[in-house]
């Protein structure tokens, strides 16, 4: 674990972690896990788009990962059932991604990297992108905080208090946009929904606070990343699905825990 890869590696994990367990806490209240879904799926189309006009992945992936969020909001405020758009959009940007990349034969790249994430190959560079990408979306979070919760508890109350919810949504979509974008390397598109999703799923089962929630969201991936790495390095796991697989095992035992307490207090 100290290796110099594995210390770039774990740095640019917990970096994603902080981004993704404040962020992930408005996705797991707004129900939005298929918009994360459809968003990171766009990724790999983004890739495709970046392998052929030579750009940077971090800036494809981004431009791609922000018109696809930015057309699923605009869709929800239409009224569209989002339930089978989200799926149509996400299946559909993953397929259109990898068939384009199947038409780039100058290009030789391995697909699997993208799809489930690739943390031990971080460069110093790669670690400079992360950091400053998840900075922007915790400080984005941090300074939206009051606005962000208020417009998701109640629209009519954000009104009430002289806020604009499209706003608010228009700064979840921007920061969802940025995370795929910077997560890409770290778990790859496959699983930055989980990542999103998972630890604050788990923290919500132990948390009383909105504000307590977050932190324990960015600890679990804290832990996750960690913990995955560390699997990863004793039994040659791939390293992303092994960050997920811990934190799918700390939802399980925060789940229980909180299962049991309930029935403790009942009684």
């Amino acid at each position: 674990m100290l290796d110099d890869f594995m210390t770039r590696a774990l740095v640019a994990g917990l970096a994603v972690a902080v981004a993704t367990g404040v962020l992930g806490c408005f996705v797991v209240w707004r129900r939005m896990a298929y918009f994360g879904d459809a968003t990171s799926h766009a990724a790999i189309l983004g890739v495709a788009l970046a392998l052929g006009f030579q750009i940077s992945i971090f800036l494809g992936t981004l431009l791609v990962a922000l018109v696809m969020a930015m057309v699923v909001s605009v869709l929800a405020g239409r009224g569209w059932a989002m339930d089978t758009t989200l799926g149509v959009l996400a299946h559909s940007a993953l397929a259109f991604g990898l068939v384009a990349v199947s038409f780039l034969p100058a290009v030789r790249v391995d697909l699997t990297a993208y799809l489930f994430g690739d943390i031990l190959a971080v460069s110093r560079f790669d670690l400079i992108v992360i950091a400053g990408g998840a900075a922007l979306v915790f400080g984005l979070m941090v300074w939206r905080w009051s606005a962000l919760l208020t417009a998701t508890l109640n629209e009519d109350l954000a009104h009430a208090a002289g806020l604009r919810p499209d706003r608010e949504r228009l700064v979840l979509t921007l920061s969802l946009a940025i995370v795929v974008a910077v997560a890409l390397k770290i778990v790859g598109a496959l699983l930055i929904a989980a990542m999103l999703i998972i630890p604050a799923a788990a923290a919500r089962n132990m948390a009383r606070t909105p504000e307590m929630m977050a932190v324990m969201a960015i600890a679990i991936g804290a832990v996750s990343v960690w913990g995955g790495l560390r699997l990863s390095l004793w039994q040659d796991t791939p390293s992303g699905p092994s960050i997920v697989v811990v934190a799918a095992l700390i939802f399980a035992l925060a789940t229980l825990g909180a299962g049991l307490l309930r029935r403790r207090v009942r009684a």
